[in-house]
């Protein structure tokens, strides 16, 4: 992986390296991971406190306005057991960016939702995706990947079986497993 210039291999990386590539990225699980004794304001601002050191004036502050960024105004002093589990994981989203960081990783973040709370997270993505964030996103919403992205990873069995421009991927689809696959999903839509 190639990070700030830099080419990384994780498995070799010093405890110094590993510091400084989480000081650039976050990461927004499929299942929230918030504080349930903590507001969503106190959720975003604790790694910023606690982490990076930041006074908490301007964690509040920049916690306050990732919460406006998703969508979550008015909704800072809420726990999360009063939170829908679409606004929990834009808590979780709000956390991320407060952080300012170079990329955001996202493990299935719709995966532990309603069916109809699924909409709101994947346009919350999709605002960070126009404000041209790099981001990379483990999903199962392939026609969401395929509106948002520009590089397509598609893995099968543990294996990369293809990492090409999105456009490519979707419409100039060569490989067999791939072309079955766009091909089911393109009949459960129909």
């Amino acid at each position: 992986m190639v990070f700030r210039g830099e080419t990384l291999s994780m498995p070799t990386l010093h405890k110094k390296q590993i510091a400084e590539f989480r000081r650039h990225t976050a990461f927004v699980f499929q299942n929230f991971n918030l504080f349930a004794n903590k507001t969503a304001l106190q959720n975003v601002t604790e790694g910023l406190i606690v982490a990076r050191k930041m006074p908490k004036a301007e964690a509040n502050e920049r916690a306050a306005k990732a919460l406006f960024e998703v969508g979550l105004e008015g909704k800072e002093g809420a726990r999360p057991s009063e939170l829908s589990g679409g606004q929990q994981q834009r808590v979780a989203i709000a956390r991320a960016i407060a952080g300012e960081p170079d990329m955001i990783f996202f493990d299935e973040p719709t995966s532990a939702l309603d069916p109809e709370l699924i909409g709101g997270v994947l346009d919350v993505i999709r605002k960070l995706a126009e404000q041209g964030r790099t981001m990379i996103i483990v999903t199962h919403e392939v026609h969401f990947a395929r509106s948002v992205a520009s590089r397509v990873m598609f893995m099968d069995g543990g294996l990369v079986l293809a990492d090409e421009d999105s456009h490519d991927f979707f419409e100039r689809q060569k490989l067999p497993r791939i072309q079955t696959f766009l091909n089911s999903i393109d009949r459960k839509e129909n």
